[in-house]
C-alpha cells in the first residue's frame, strides 16, 4: 500500500491538537509559568491514583479551537507512570471518529497502550496510541506517547466550517 492510497483510504480526520500534558515534580512551578507569566487561565483539576497524576487543566484561546495544557505532577515519585517522564508527556488530538480510527489504525500495524477506548479526564472518549512498536503491532508513537480523543460535533462542525473558509 502506498502512502497515497493510504490516505484516500483512512476512515478518519485528525482535525488538530485538543491538548499537551506537561510534566514536572512540582505542578506549582508548572502552574507559575504557564498561568502567571503566559496568562493561560486554570479551569480544572484531575486527581487519579492509578494515573499516579496530579494535574491542573489549563486553557490556551477560546471556544472550539482552544488547546489545553495540563500540568502534571506524579502523586508518588517513586512509582509508575512518572507523569514528569519525559517532562512533554503526551500530545493529544482530536478525531472525527475515534473508533473508526483505531479500527483503522489497529489493522495497519498501529500498537495501543491497555485500557482501549474509555472515558478520558477531560470527558471525552480517548484511547492512547504505545509510545513504542512491538513485532506484532510495529508502528508506535516513535518514542511519543499520543492521545486520541473524539471530537465533539461541535468541534467537528468547527473544522469543517474553517476548511471551506477562503484563504485570506
Amino acid at each position: 500500500m502506498t502512502p497515497s492510497q493510504t490516505a484516500i483510504e483512512r476512515p478518519f480526520r485528525v482535525l488538530g491538537v485538543q491538548h499537551l500534558a506537561v510534566g514536572g515534580e512540582d505542578k506549582a512551578r508548572l502552574r507559575h509559568l504557564w498561568c502567571d507569566l503566559l496568562g493561560l487561565e486554570k479551569t480544572g483539576e484531575f486527581r487519579s491514583e492509578r494515573e499516579n497524576v496530579d494535574e491542573d487543566i489549563t486553557l490556551a484561546g477560546r471556544g472550539v479551537f482552544a488547546v489545553e495544557v495540563d500540568l502534571m505532577q506524579p502523586l508518588d515519585p517513586a512509582k509508575k507512570p512518572r507523569v514528569n517522564e519525559p517532562p512533554l508527556n503526551h500530545v493529544g488530538l482530536w478525531i472525527d471518529d475515534l473508533a473508526g480510527a483505531v479500527a483503522w489504525l489497529e489493522a495497519n500495524g498501529v500498537r495501543f497502550a491497555p485500557g482501549g477506548i474509555r472515558r478520558g479526564a477531560a470527558g471525552f472518549d480517548m484511547t492512547f496510541i504505545h509510545p513504542r512498536g512491538s513485532d506484532e503491532k510495529p508502528h508506535g508513537g516513535e518514542g511519543v506517547l499520543i492521545e486520541l480523543l473524539q471530537a465533539p460535533p461541535a468541534v467537528i462542525a468547527a473544522f469543517d466550517a474553517l476548511a471551506a473558509a477562503p484563504l485570506l
